[in-house]
């Protein structure tokens, strides 16, 4: 391994300490006492990493950070903080760090970051050009864009907001991706789908015999992401008693598996993702203010699919080249007059609606080509934000494609008391179209003793939409 690091520290036993650790890695350096001498060190030679103190006698850690951020923005820099600073760390971090280490410097730790920054500048000289896989050429699609290459520099927890369907851990993989640690595991979890009494095992895990059934030792997804990131999806559906351990683990770097008295130290970095408003559930008491400070570092809002309109034509093109290639099949082309109906709705569901309507339209249309009579919306008539009326039964059966329906209205048993949001609306539509269609194929296959094609000319669409009806329901 090779590379020059700038260590900038007053306490010459700090300096030391930290110049032997990196020359037995391999490592030249350059030592600075103070905020002047750091700059000056800057000016005049090229680094590929800068350790820096926070308190230093002509200054202050941050402004040194700053400095760098303005100055030299592909120069990855940590800063050293005193133990339980973990304000000044989130400081740091804010204004432009790398990533912090606290003080005693545990030198396993000081040794891993240091080569999370040098794998960094390796990944930037050879492919500075590496996209984020967002696709789109609106403005808000550019920006957003332009705050991931950025921050999949840093190690410093990013939430990502923005509504059901709208991309979050798209978002989430690509800041793993373009960033030191994609090389390490990137392990999404779902707060929202796991069980309350289950959590604090699935999140730290549990030593062989520690409660009933706990037959064998498991890892958690703490370890699981060990050298890579985590990322929690949903994170507002945490219960307040896991949100404490949550904030503990992050805070300390380490987590204890049920059962065990000792800690086991982890390397991840945390990217977090909701649609609900989290500072509202903060004001609520819903969700920990100090828990939101630590993952709410730096936000990242992704767009809705309504205030991108212009991306639509080139989204739409790439899922149907997606589509067509998760089948084996010629991709589709869209029509004028279908590229007109689907740039004119509002999309509640977002890209995930789109992605879902098209693979209806795919599937449906005659002659490869989908015009608009193929598309029908779930959520609106011909772009209004109207809920549309359910057709009759005999009326829903003279379409190839499914007809829209109102679901059900959700019982507090359903939601937990609460409201449905819009993206619990989006999923419940999808599962109760399927079980109409469900119901209504099955009636036809028995009434046709299962000719297929008998029963699809029943339903009133082709033998080759019912044969795909009848894959993705599991039925054949």
């Amino acid at each position: 391994m090779k590379g020059r690091i700038l260590v900038v520290d007053d306490e010459p036993d700090i300096r030391a300490l930290l110049e032997i650790t990196l020359a037995r890695m391999g490592l030249e350096t350059r030592a600075a006492a103070s905020v002047r001498d750091a700059r000056q060190f800057l000016a005049d030679e090229t680094f590929d990493t800068c350790l820096t103190d926070m308190n230093l006698p002509d200054g202050s850690g941050l402004d040194l950070v700053e400095h760098i951020s303005s100055n030299y923005p592909k120069l990855p820099v940590a800063v050293i903080t005193a133990y339980g600073s973990v304000d000044t760390a989130i400081l740091a971090l804010k204004a432009g760090a790398f990533d912090f280490v606290s003080k005693p410097v545990e030198l396993s730790r000081l040794r891993a970051l240091v080569e999370q920054a040098l794998t960094l500048n390796s990944e930037q000289r050879k492919d500075s050009g590496r996209g984020s896989g967002i696709l789109g050429e609106s403005a808000d699609i550019l920006r957003l864009n332009a705050q991931i290459q950025k921050l999949a520099r840093s190690q410093a927890p990013v939430y990502i907001s923005g509504e059901s369907g709208s991309g979050k851990e798209l978002v989430a993989r690509a800041l793993h991706n373009l960033g030191p640690r994609a090389e390490g595991p990137f392990v999404p979890v779902n707060c929202g789908a796991i069980p309350p009494d289950l959590m604090e095992g699935e999140f730290f895990g549990h030593r062989k015999g520690a409660f009933t059934g706990a037959m064998d030792s498991k890892e958690g997804l703490f370890q699981a992401a060990h050298g890579g990131t985590l990322f929690l999806d949903e994170v507002a559906d945490l219960p307040l008693s896991m949100q404490v351990k949550l904030l503990r683990a992050i805070q300390e770097k380490a987590i204890r598996k049920i059962g065990e008295q000792t800690e086991i130290p982890v390397d991840i970095r945390i990217l977090s993702a909701t649609h609900k408003a989290l500072h509202l559930e903060v004001e609520s008491g819903r969700f920990r203010q100090d828990l939101y400070y630590r993952i709410n570092v730096i936000e990242l809002q992704v767009p809705p699919l309504r205030q991108r309109k212009s991306d639509i034509p080139l989204l739409a093109n790439a899922l149907l080249n997606k589509i067509s290639a998760l089948h084996g099949s010629k991709a589709p082309k869209l029509a004028s007059n279908a590229l007109e109906k689907l740039c004119s709705y509002t999309y509640p569901g977002n890209v995930r609606e789109l992605e879902n309507l098209l693979e209806r339209a795919a599937t449906l249309c005659e002659g490869n080509v989908i015009n608009a009579s193929d598309i029908h919306f779930s959520h609106a008539v011909e772009g209004t934000a109207a809920v549309p009326t359910p057709p009759r039964r005999d009326e829903a059966l003279q379409h190839e494609e499914p007809v829209d329906l109102t679901p059900p209205l959700e019982s507090a048993a359903r939601t937990g008391g609460r409201p449905a949001s819009q993206g619990d609306a989006t999923d419940n539509l999808e599962a109760y179209l399927e079980q109409l269609e469900r119901r209504e194929i099955e009636k036809a296959l028995e009434a046709n003793r299962w000719n297929k094609t008998a029963a699809a000319k029943q339903l009133g669409i082709s033998f080759r939409a019912l044969r795909y009806r009848l894959k993705k329901l599991n039925l054949e």
